[in-house]
């Protein structure tokens, strides 16, 4: 026997657990999500609106965790809510107004949560005081431009109060249109859906002859449309030398949507809702350091979306923070760990027993060899207690030795020397008896 043996039986071993493993990756590859990308799109409106600021607090933590985060200019949320809903546009972030839509008009898209306020403003002119929407029948409103979602929360406002086209004259008007319609005596009254500290708010607060309307109804609208809350703007807060408003007046609003497609990688879902805590919980101020209206810390993102399923992923961070490897490593790399780890999972679910079951197949494969020369014994043996020619007798000594031989050349690891010599043992048994019959004769 040689003196230094090989074990091809032991390699055999190791592959069946190499592909065992091999495998459990290739299956569990296909359930974990690629790496993130490099570059997200997020549709904002134009630049300077309140929309497109946001985005640019989002776009500069996602630059400092190696993410560029692309800004889209849009008209309005319509619009955004268009890019969502397109598969081709590219955008998987996007800013959309209260109201405009829910899950059952766009199944596909996943909410982070709410994270501003959007004030319904209704200014109107004349000494009639109105705090009702109902009192604007008869009337020439302004509505917004055609298509907006202004003009759909403004109709559909309307609509419950019993002032429809067929009660009022209805005016879509683009937003610069507003303070020159008001000051002509075009309208009598006009919706707004802007942020407080918006230009054309500020400029019809001190046109002369335009007051804004008080919601009498705000608890009422808030209670029957879900995506609105009441807004309290009190006396004298937009400008306390004018005393501007004369009065507390009630508002609704709107409260706006950070709204994601499903499709988003859930890394960057992960990454956005870090960006909205830390853009949303330190405290924000205007140009002048004054506290901004109708922004308290601490108050979004508003987890609990009444038009959009919130994102499982937005859920976990804003339960429980960033993940652990998160905390503590760059984004990307992270990123690549958390991935590796829904890898290893099951790879050491196979690993473990594979390790305890790839001994047993080691030598199973070496007495099965055995075992084959035994049946071939069993072979040659056979007939022995029948009377049988010279030649048969032969022949059968022919393969006996065949069968030595190929033990000889063998190679079989020594623990299993034993059973290897217990072999050629019965072997020698089977040759004598086979040399006393050919003396015999048969």
């Amino acid at each position: 026997m040689p003196t230094r043996v090989r074990h091809p039986k032991l390699w055999v071993s190791m592959g069946i657990a190499v592909g065992l493993i091999a495998a459990a990756f290739f299956v569990t590859a296909l359930f974990v999500p690629p790496a993130p990308p490099k570059k997200v799109l997020i549709a904002a409106a134009g630049e300077g609106t309140p929309y497109y600021r946001l985005a640019q607090q989002y776009q500069r933590y996602f630059a400092q965790n190696g993410v560029s985060l692309e800004i889209r200019q849009t008209f309005a949320s319509s619009e955004n809510l268009q890019l969502l809903t397109d598969a081709k546009s590219g955008v998987d972030i996007g800013f959309l107004q209260g109201g405009l839509a829910t899950s059952k008009d766009a199944p596909e898209l996943m909410s982070m949560g709410r994270v501003a306020y959007e004030p319904v403003w209704v200014f109107y002119r004349g000494s009639e005081s109105i705090d009702r929407l109902s009192q604007l029948q008869g009337k020439r409103i302004l509505v917004g431009p055609e298509g907006s979602g202004t003009q759909q929360l403004a109709t559909r406002l309307l609509a419950a109060s019993g002032v429809t086209p067929d009660t009022a004259t209805l005016i879509p008007m683009h937003l610069p249109l507003y303070i020159e319609a008001f000051e002509k005596g075009q309208a009598d009254a006009g919706f707004l859906v802007l942020a407080p500290d918006a230009q054309t708010i500020a400029r019809l607060f001190n046109t002369t002859g335009v007051r804004l309307m008080s919601f009498a109804q705000a608890d009422g609208y808030s209670q029957r449309f879900p995506f609105l809350s009441r807004l309290d703007l009190k006396q004298g807060v937009v400008d306390f030398g004018k005393n501007i408003p004369s009065d507390d007046t009630a508002l609704v609003a709107t409260k706006t949507g950070l709204i994601v497609k499903e499709s988003l990688h859930p890394a960057i879902t992960s990454l956005l809702a870090e960006a909205v805590l830390v853009v949303h919980t330190r405290p924000q101020f205007d140009a002048n350091g004054e506290a901004k209206l109708f922004q308290t810390v601490g108050e979004f993102p508003i987890a609990a979306d009444p038009e959009f399923p919130l994102a499982d992923d937005a859920r976990r961070v804003y339960k429980s923070g960033p993940s652990f490897l998160q905390r503590y490593l760059p984004f990307w790399l992270a990123s690549f760990l958390e991935r590796m780890t829904i890898m290893l999972v099951p790879v050491i679910g196979l690993l473990i027993p594979a390790m305890r079951f790839a001994p047993s197949i080691y030598p199973w494969l070496v007495r099965r060899r055995i075992f084959r020369w035994y049946r071939e014994l069993r072979k040659v043996e056979a007939g022995l207690g029948k009377r049988a020619t010279s030649e048969q007798l032969t022949q059968k000594m022919s393969d006996l030795d065949h069968i030595d031989e190929g033990i000889r050349t063998a190679q079989i690891p020594q623990n299993f020397s034993d059973q290897l010599y217990q072999l050629r043992s019965h072997i020698d048994v089977v040759r004598r008896r086979l040399t006393v019959r050919k003396r015999l004769g048969g």
